[in-house]
């Protein structure tokens, strides 16, 4: 019965042509909707939960916030492991990784039941500002940098503040919006904010102190609804109907200054102006943001996990081509950092090799067979089973990426083999005289069960693979399965398609003329030349058959010596196009001390050799790193430009961080500054190299732990095969702490 599937193809020829378009239709479409990616999701799921514990620092942070969600979220189901930072801003964030099967929106639900249960035990004033929990994206995919031009007087022409509320308001929905947006970030600023400062002499010469004046704001800042005037219940004859509203927030500056906290025993008000000053500014002056070295502010977009990058940034960059012409005038946008660009240009190097591949696979089939007819057959298998591979890499969710599109390059070769051998096969049948209809299933006949014995052999190689555990398996699962799916249905394609075009199309060979003719006989002489020398060869092999083992046996050791003593790695690191910069100032400096060392690196980056060339734009978030806020920390954007206006190794990521490295070494004094490329795989790290977790297990405290630290940093810096060691952590932080008197200050609310 299966030897009759073949000839079933070939006595219908329209049947065969249809199976092949039908899967070149669905692989053409399967593969307009696969989600474009740099590698295949390798990063473990996580799960981010933040909160702010206003005024508090660090330690303060941890014991009554940090520490009271890390217990309740440990024992969530399927948790790998719980990390967290907590900054003496008294920001907090818990990362909770999942593994990378793990649903995220199951993820999400199991910590922020856990969340939920844990608010009773946490500080009022963290549970008003609020506690969330969102699905955390692996990487930034955009940086839009904000900033204002200079007006004729040299001054710019609005300050941080209109840009970060302009940004806020106008911008900020529009693209968190957008198809594929997972989140939205604004840094550099904060929304407008009327600040009250008090003076602490005149609110004692008045009995007042500043709760009693934070207690009156929260009483008397508020929007209320006051109701309607003629509403039901109402007189017969009213005939109006008129809604009320009262102004209760205030609106400017005399309206917060004029407010009454106190009335003195003799009718006297007390208003704040009387005890202070308020003024419009923001709510926090936690970063300070620098593009290009002007003031602005910095708009984070992440991707939703699992879809389109190339997609989510092209619909964020038209957006923003769309807003741009309504901003005020004065008002610059540019990309600090783009990650789609590495992906765009590394999925146009493949597809430029894998029709390389496809062109060279083409030509060595016609220079061998000789004929364009035979020629075509087992080169249309190349399309129907590539293209058809993404039928199945659709079907298992897989996406489109570095991984799956060499796998497409290497199943170039291996799809025509089939093919080739069914050619061949019908070819000598038709020289014995046969019909072609008659010749093509006559080899079909025979080489059926070898067609499919062949490919379930080759298939057999990469099946295996796609049960490797852990991160590798999820590297090298969806390279397997794409020459799995190719092989299949090259397969499918070289026993009804190839056989049948070969009844239509083939027929008795007949002598060759013309220029390619003479070319052939050239060719098939030399070829007959290395063939006759090839069988010497092997003949005088057979005869040394002792130096032969011998040779083999030491070309065996000498592979796995090799093996044991090459470097390896899991995925190299590439020029991306973008790298970071990373500054740790001394700790306990303030943040305008940060940001004089950022302009201190702006101006070594603007300057080195080939700037021109190879600079594009360099945004600096000062008071801000990937593990949280401070003012002694910097994070700086260093954005490239393309890769083809920057040739040669000095002018790549590896030349350019080597060089600012050595430079920072020896110029930047006050703080240790160094600069980093990006991570390989997005999520597993924020920066390129081994990223390594101390614990303190034996629970010696935090002094123990720091010791160990700067020991394990001091003999990794010994290494010469390790380059800069470095550590987010801020050692020795200094702190004033304050004692007060409880009985005085029981006495003084007393009185």
């Amino acid at each position: 019965m299966l030897l009759s599937l073949s000839n079933a193809f070939i006595k219908r020829p329209v049947l065969s042509t249809v199976c092949t378009i039908v899967i070149i239709l669905l692989g053409t479409i399967s593969m307009a909707v696969l989600p474009l990616d740099k590698l295949p999701e390798i990063a473990p799921k996580k799960v981010a939960v933040t909160a702010n514990y206003i005024g508090a620092d660090a330690k303060t942070t941890e014991d009554n916030v940090t520490t009271v969600l890390e217990r309740e979220i440990n024992g969530t189901e399927q948790v790998r492991w719980i990390d967290s930072f907590t900054d003496n801003t008294g920001n907090v964030t818990v990362n909770v990784t999942f593994p990378t099967e793990m649903d995220r929106n199951t993820a999400q639900v199991l910590v922020q039941n856990k969340v939920s249960q844990a608010a009773s035990d946490l500080p009022s004033v963290v549970n008003q500002a609020g506690v969330k929990t969102d699905k955390q994206s692996p990487s930034m995919t955009l940086v839009y940098a904000f900033y204002a031009e200079k007006g004729a007087d040299g001054e710019y022409l609005y300050d941080k503040t209109f840009i970060y509320n302009y940004v806020d308001r106008y911008i900020w929905n529009e693209m968190k919006g957008l198809p594929g947006v997972g989140s939205v970030k604004l840094m550099g600023g904060a929304k407008y904010a009327m600040r009250i400062w008090l003076d602490p002499d005149k609110l004692a010469a008045r009995g007042l102190t500043a709760i009693d004046v934070v207690d009156v704001i929260n009483e008397q800042n508020f929007d209320t609804g006051v109701g309607r005037i003629g509403q039901q219940p109402a007189p017969p004859d009213q005939q109006f109907e008129i809604p009320l509203r009262a102004q209760g927030r205030f609106r400017n500056i005399a309206e917060a200054e004029n407010m009454v906290v106190k009335v003195g025993e003799d009718g006297t008000l007390i208003r704040i102006r009387d005890v202070g000053r308020a003024e419009l500014g923001m709510e926090n002056y936690d970063t300070l943001v620098d593009v290009d070295g002007n003031p602005g502010v910095a708009f984070i977009v992440y991707q939703l996990p699992g879809t389109n990058a190339l997609e989510t940034a092209e619909a964020a960059k038209a957006k923003m081509a769309e807003l741009e012409p309504s901003f005020p005038p004065g008002l610059k946008v540019v990309i600090g950092l783009d990650n789609t660009l590495f992906i765009n240009a590394s999925i146009k190097d493949l597809a430029i090799t894998l029709l390389q591949a496809i062109a060279l696979v083409v030509l060595v089939i016609f220079i061998f067979l000789q004929d364009w007819r035979t020629t075509v057959i087992p080169g249309i298998a190349i399309p129907v089973a590539l293209v058809g591979a993404m039928i199945g890499l659709n079907a298992f969710g897989y996406t489109l990426n570095q991984l799956s599109l060499f796998a497409c390059v290497l199943a170039t070769g291996l799809v025509v083999d089939d093919g080739i051998v069914i050619v061949e096969a019908v070819s000598s049948k038709l020289e014995q005289g046969m019909r072609p209809m008659q010749a093509a299933m006559d080899a079909m006949d025979e080489l059926f069960g070898a067609t499919i014995a062949t490919s379930v052999v080759l298939m057999a190689v990469f099946i295996p693979v796609t049960f490797f555990p852990g991160t590798t398996g999820i590297v090298y699962r969806q390279f397997a399965m794409t020459i799995i799916f190719a092989v299949a249905l090259s397969t499918f394609n070289a026993l009804t398609f190839s056989p049948t075009m070969s009844a239509i199309l083939l027929s008795p060979p007949q002598d060759k003329h013309g220029p390619l003719a003479a070319f052939f006989n050239l060719f098939n002489r030399g070829f007959d030349l290395i063939r006759q020398g090839y069988g010497y060869f092997i003949n005088f092999l057979t005869h040394i058959r002792i130096v032969v083992m011998a040779l083999f046996i030491g070309g065996l050791i000498a592979t796995g010596w090799m093996y044991t003593t090459m470097p390896s790695g899991f995925i190299p690191a590439e020029d991306q196009g973008y790298f970071f910069g990373l500054t740790n100032a001394p700790p306990g400096v303030s943040l305008n001390y940060t940001h004089e060392i950022d302009r201190q690196t702006t101006e070594i980056i603007q300057t080195m050799p080939n700037a021109d060339q190879v600079l594009d734009h360099v945004v600096t978030l000062a008071g801000f790193s990937f593990e949280g806020q401070n003012a002694n920390k910097s994070l700086t954007f260093v954005k490239l430009t393309p890769w083809e206006d920057r040739p040669g190794p000095k002018n790549s990521v590896f030349g350019i961080t080597q060089y600012l490295n050595r430079t920072f070494a020896q110029q930047v004094t006050g703080a240790r500054a160094l600069t980093t490329n990006a991570p390989p795989v997005d999520g597993l790290s924020s920066y390129d190299g081994s990223e390594i977790f101390i614990q303190d297990r034996q629970l010696k405290g935090m002094p123990a732990l720091i010791d160990n630290v700067k020991r394990v940093m001091a003999k990794a810096s010994e290494r010469p095969e390790i380059g800069p060691t470095f550590t987010p952590f801020t050692f020795d932080s200094p702190l004033t702490t304050m004692e007060i008197d409880r009985e005085k200050a029981d006495r003084s609310c007393s009185g």
